[in-house]
């Protein structure tokens, strides 16, 4: 997503030449650096600095770091136990917010909570 570390430096450095490719594989969450580019936003900041982009942009959805929502049921259909709170903390908010009315099927007696941003809960 662009959001921390090496990569905000290597694209402040490369990102402005068009000889570069800047090459996505996955996810990138809404407002972060990542959707920004591939949205087609020119220039982008980077450290507070507007940067244009000159670099060619692509995108691969072939590879992810996180489960689909697939592998989240199987995962929740394996537990057992009283499942009392489930937080859907994954992906947009339509989709969490669906993803969390396939929880409360799968799991009538818990509650299933979508929490908006920076909301803190107890359990």
């Amino acid at each position: 997503m662009c959001e921390a570390g090496r990569i905000r430096h290597h694209l402040k450095n490369h990102i402005g030449y068009v000889a570069n490719l800047v090459l996505f594989i996955g996810y990138c969450a809404e407002h972060t650096l990542g959707a920004q580019i591939l949205s087609g936003q020119n220039p982008v900041n980077i450290f507070g600095e507007p940067h244009p982009v000159r670099a060619r942009i692509a995108s691969l959805d072939a590879f992810s770091g996180h489960a689909d929502q697939h592998e989240l049921r199987r995962y929740v259909e394996a537990l057992s136990g009283d499942i009392k709170k489930v937080f859907v903390v994954h992906g947009e908010e339509s989709q969490a917010m669906a993803f969390a009315e396939t929880l409360r099927a799968m799991k009538p007696k818990a509650e299933v909570f979508v929490p908006e941003y920076k909301q803190s809960a107890t359990v």
